[in-house]
């Protein structure tokens, strides 16, 4: 029994000579990770309350901090992976949300007007107006969508886009941005740069922080 004693009291110390070599952050994370378990029981011997979804946060965020599975106790560890897949399948399908947001009533029916009031005007010419005189700023594009569609005069005398992408795809190269989600929820934007005609990709950069001055290095 005296030798099984002296054995476990080298164990405690060269346990704390460990954690005396982890930072601060890391014995923090820890701690809590700690205290948020042990808050789930109410005394000794009593079943500890149902996991509600702020301490399965918790869980999940602490545990990106340090080594977590032998400090886990309360569920297996396979329970709190499944906990991080399900919060990375929810923080995916609120950041792909489909299409932009409509713009307001009022303004989609000032767009309807100003085009049907001068029929010259393209959506650049209506996107300029609504910047320049009354201060709103929406894209052509958005512009283009809201404008009343026009019925046809006859064949068109001018190339339509698809047969001027084919025609000089191997002069057009595009770029465009995506963004990739991290295992730990960081955001992160992707650019990409290919070529229309062989489809090769030209250039690609990633930056958490996307500007004007960074795209056009």
């Amino acid at each position: 029994m005296y030798q099984i004693g002296v054995g476990l009291e080298a164990l405690d110390l060269l346990r704390y000579l460990y954690l005396g070599l982890r930072s601060n952050k890391v014995l923090a994370a820890e701690n809590l990770f700690l205290r948020k378990q042990l808050a789930l029981y109410q005394e000794r011997q009593v079943k500890p309350r149902r996991i509600d979804a702020g301490t399965r946060i918790a869980l999940v965020f602490l545990s990106k901090r340090f080594k977590w599975r032998p400090a886990l106790v309360i569920v297996q560890p396979q329970t709190l992976v499944r906990w991080h897949r399900y919060g990375f399948r929810l923080f995916w399908r609120w950041k792909s949300r489909p299409g932009r947001p409509q713009i307001p009533i009022q303004l989609q029916q000032l767009i309807r007007q100003m085009a049907m009031d001068n029929v010259s005007w393209g959506e650049e010419r209506i996107a300029n107006e609504l910047l320049l005189k009354l201060g709103i700023r929406v894209s052509p594009r958005t512009v283009r969508k809201y404008m009343p569609k026009r019925p046809g005069s006859g064949p068109r005398g001018d190339q339509r886009w698809s047969t001027f992408v084919r025609n000089h795809a191997s002069a057009i190269i595009a770029c465009d941005f995506c963004i990739a989600v991290t295992a730990t929820f960081r955001l992160f934007y992707v650019l990409l740069v290919i070529e229309h005609g062989s489809r090769r990709l030209l250039h690609c950069n990633v930056t958490e922080y996307p500007t004007a001055e960074w795209t056009l290095q």
